[in-house]
């Protein structure tokens, strides 16, 4: 009896572990694409490297573990298979990293805290989540929407005073193209319409799981899709610029095996495995903590300045 309550324990627990150990991979992602686009990696190579790594990781898995359970593919399944390889892969990832460039990683990440807010509204309009106005958990839902777009607008527009922390006495280094007003605001733009794409994305998700609910299959294409329109984007933007392919046994190839692991490869499946159970909502719902593994990490890796204008709207995401 006493095993059968740890197993239920555990199993209700196993979604709340593996959004929170995916939120830790994904900060581990942001400060290292951070650190490679400071040494000048394009960030569209970056892309396609990243989903061809994953896509090759994750295709053996998926011949094998799903070859009894994979359901036909057809032209509906496949034409959102390739809207979820540009709304993630492609767009959201892209608009991430220039707009990470007009900004800092902190600034860049703390931004995602309204991904929850986005994908709640979206999954109320196309009918994945109902909200009841006398239940607690809609209450708390529509609040942290609220609460979430609020705090991401103070940390655009007020700056507040430094946070005098001893490990940031030392020259920063972060390499942005602005550190006014105006960039900050740019680099919000890009970011938050990355954040929008990246909503769509956990939404159209969740929908192609219900008729293709083979996860580890549908991360494998998600991954290959990824690749070929990323390449396709990255050569039309680095043509005339073969050296931006250029990849050697550095920091960028830890960055995209990392990211192209961690983060789209195993990122995609375990949303998958707790989207099924969850929501899209659930899986976003933890973005704050990235947030603020990545705050820690780059004030020490790069002297990041920290304000509190920017700190505690974050904490109220």
């Amino acid at each position: 009896m006493e095993e059968v309550k740890k197993m239920s324990c555990m199993k209700k627990a196993m979604p709340f572990i593996l959004v929170v150990l995916l939120q830790v991979g994904l900060a581990g992602m942001d400060i290292l694409t951070k650190a490679v686009l400071n040494e000048g990696m394009s960030n569209y190579v970056l892309v396609v490297y990243r989903h061809g790594v994953a896509a090759i990781v994750m295709a053996p898995f998926a011949f094998y573990f799903d070859k009894m359970a994979r359901p036909k593919m057809t032209r509906m399944i496949f034409f959102k298979i390739t809207l979820l390889g540009l709304f993630e892969p492609v767009i959201d990832q892209n608009l991430f990293c220039l707009g990470m460039k007009y900004t800092t990683a902190t600034f860049a990440t703390a931004l995602y805290n309204t991904l929850p807010a986005v994908t709640f509204i979206l999954a109320l309009i196309v009918r994945l989540e109902k909200v009841k106005l006398r239940s607690i958990r809609s209450a708390s839902k529509v609040l942290g929407t609220m609460v979430s777009v609020g705090g991401t607008m103070i940390m655009t527009l007020v700056k507040g005073p430094a946070l005098d922390l001893f490990w940031t006495k030392g020259p920063s280094k972060q390499n942005t193209i602005g550190t006014d007003i105006h960039s900050s605001i740019k680099g919000a733009v890009l970011v938050t319409i990355g954040c929008f794409s990246y909503a769509c994305f956990f939404i159209l998700y969740a929908i192609t799981l219900k008729t293709y609910p083979t996860e580890l299959s549908l991360t494998a294409w998600i991954c290959l899709m990824g690749t070929i329109e990323g390449a396709a984007v990255a050569l039309v933007m680095e043509r005339g610029n073969p050296g931006a392919w250029a990849i050697g046994w550095d920091n960028k190839l830890l960055t995209v095996t990392y990211s192209g692991i961690v983060c789209s490869a195993l990122g995609y499946y375990i949303g998958g495995l707790v989207m099924k159970t969850r929501g899209p909502v659930f899986v976003t719902a933890f973005s704050p903590l990235c947030m603020i593994v990545v705050a820690f990490m780059s004030s020490i890796i790069f002297a990041e300045q920290m304000y509190l204008g920017r700190t505690v709207p974050c904490d109220m995401g």
